[in-house]
């Protein structure tokens, strides 16, 4: 379960990084008030589930899902370019997040 949730808080850290960036320097209220609801679920998922995951695995999975998602959704939505090392590069950092499961 402990693997779900950190997952699961990954992904709102992905929600909470693109509504920081919507957010306009906190301008815009809908996507402030996204970005502080996901960010505090996400960090106490996180902490939930290094109660029974090590510390550096649950954080470098938290980080490398989110980061993999943000930028999966930068590309989505064309605020980013996607190219053949980006691509390559997220490839590997899945991969990595799937060998730290693996290995745990």
């Amino acid at each position: 379960m402990a693997w779900v949730v950190l997952i699961l808080s990954g992904v709102l850290e992905a929600v909470w990084a693109s509504a920081l960036s919507a957010s306009d320097g906190f301008r815009r209220w809908r996507p402030t008030v996204l970005f502080f609801a996901a960010m505090l679920i996400s960090l106490f998922g996180l902490a939930w589930s290094m109660n029974d995951l090590p510390t550096g695995t649950a954080y470098a999975v938290w980080v490398g899902v989110g980061a993999t998602l943000t930028v999966a959704w930068a590309l989505v939505t064309r605020q980013e370019k996607a190219s053949l090392a980006r691509i390559g590069l997220l490839v590997v950092l899945v991969a990595s997040i799937a060998g730290l499961k693996a290995v745990s």
